[in-house]
């Protein structure tokens, strides 16, 4: 049997005024604008076709690699968590995310924040092979001691390992409300106590933005965007201070932030970073370094009501995180919303993961979505956004003072009311809750754990962002 190939020419131009046309004709009267045109929570347009465009490419920092896949090790219970990491090492995650009690991510829970438990939940671990990142937490710089001391004790030199060591003071303030010191002192003392750890080379990230704290607040992306920019530049500008070279302090500097079911959006947001990171390096005068960016799928989206769905969204989330270009991925259990997730949910937000790279292979290609029409446009467009909201904090002083005056917590309490009342006029569906409820909820299976206060004590307070998802907010879901 033989084929002919049809090239392109054989094909009429596409006519976008002729589209148009048919388009209307289809509608039978209904307003284009309104029925085929959609908006994000920042007001951008996302139309229903675009035209091809120029590709820009914004792929993983290390594009030879696929993400790492990173569990979340979050139980109260030392020895409970430590088998919990060995069970998630020896089935394929490449990555563990130590949230350490009164980090504003534990929702509540959290592994204990001293040496002793530490060595516990680390005890047997293959820590020469796995990657390990720190959750932003109040004692983020004790904690890098412990796992410093935990490496020499079992002879394994960091230096030729990868780390993320999640130091952001400025997330904790936000989550927490509290600051152990003033953040003139905090800005003053930290590049000297960040200084022992260069010079011990250690690999990867020291400092972070995380922006998930804003984003599981309410906050929109380019609101999450411009605080991340803004958590990054603050960074930067203490080194400056401290007259420390700009150009090195940059590569250890690295992101956070949260993917959610909005999938062309979650995508468009971590390309959006790595260009605006760029940028931002570009205006310092050095020569622009790839972000690192760890994506965790959101905690505001998951459901309290038939949490299976919430496998559904967690999926949608973490192929658009990896499509997008994360360096690595952890997952929210399903069941997070009911309490610490057990075997099951921990194996489900696992496998997840583990069927999308080793199955779908979606870390084959570095950036799949580079010149696609609507991304691209998408991506440009929340560049703009976020740019607008990182020099709005930057107009208040930076992201302290404007945590400080608690003008950045209003504007995403407003933001977060807006998507409140859309979802109460059923402008936003959540399936399992407002559209297509169960007649009847199952019962939900977690761990038995205490639920763990935020610290009250520091010497400088704020307006502290709460951690809200869309189904309490009128208090009927919860």
């Amino acid at each position: 049997m033989a084929f002919s190939v049809i090239s392109n020419s054989q094909f009429p131009e596409i006519d976008a005024t002729r589209w148009r046309v048919l388009a209307e004709k289809a509608l039978q009267g209904a307003a284009f604008e309104d029925t085929l045109v959609s908006h994000t929570d920042d007001g951008i347009a996302i139309r229903p076709v675009y035209a091809r465009a120029e590709a820009k490419p914004a792929g993983r920092r290390h594009q030879a690699m696929p993400w790492r896949m990173v569990q979340r090790i979050d139980d109260p219970d030392a020895g409970r968590a430590n088998m919990q990491a060995l069970e998630d090492a020896n089935n394929g995650a490449t990555g563990l995310a130590l949230v350490f009690e009164g980090a504003p991510n534990a929702f509540g829970f959290g592994i204990p924040a001293n040496r002793e438990a530490l060595a516990r939940i680390l005890a047997d671990l293959p820590l020469d092979r796995l990657y390990l990142r720190i959750d932003s937490h109040p004692l983020s710089r004790a904690s890098i001691d412990w796992i410093i001391e935990i490496y020499g004790a079992r002879r394994i030199d960091p230096a030729g390992l990868t780390f993320s060591l999640g130091l952001d003071p400025a997330a904790i303030f936000a989550g927490t409300g509290r600051l152990s010191m003033s953040i003139e002192a905090l800005q003053a003392s930290l590049p000297q106590s960040l200084a022992h750890f260069f010079a011990l080379g250690l690999p990867g990230v020291l400092l972070e933005a995380d922006g998930r704290v804003y984003h599981n607040a309410g906050a929109t992306e380019a609101q999450e965007l411009g605080a991340m920019l803004a958590g990054a530049v603050s960074h930067l500008r203490m080194f400056e201070q401290a007259r420390q070279p700009l150009i090195y302090a940059a590569p250890h500097i690295g992101f956070s932030l949260s993917v959610d079911q909005d999938q062309f959006v979650s995508i468009a947001k971590i390309r959006a970073l790595r260009r605006l990171w760029s940028r931002v390096q570009e205006a310092c005068g050095i020569e622009p370094t790839p972000a690192t960016i760890h994506a965790e799928t959101s905690w505001r989206m998951i459901s309290f009501k038939d949490p299976e769905t919430n496998i559904l969204r967690s999926t949608v989330a973490a192929f658009s995180a990896a499509v997008g270009g994360a360096d690595s991925i952890s997952v929210v259990p399903h069941t997070a919303a009911h309490g610490l997730a057990d075997g099951f949910a921990r194996r489900i937000a696992r496998n997840i993961q583990l069927i999308l790279a080793d199955e779908s292979h979606l870390g084959f290609v570095a950036d799949p979505m580079a010149g696609a029409g609507g991304i691209e446009a998408l991506t440009e467009a929340l560049c703009e956004r976020a740019w607008s909201e990182f020099q709005a904090v930057e107009a208040l002083g930076g992201l302290m003072p404007a945590l400080a005056s608690g003008r950045l917590q209003a504007q995403i309490r407003k933001s977060r009311d807006m998507r409140a009342a859309r979802y109460a006029a059923g402008e936003i569906a959540i399936v399992g809750t407002n559209r297509y409820p169960a007649d009847r909820e199952r019962p939900v299976a977690v761990l038995e754990a205490p639920v763990r206060p935020m610290p009250t004590e520091g010497a400088v307070h704020c307006d502290r962002l709460d951690t809200v998802r869309i189904d309490m907010l009128d208090g009927g879901a919860a």
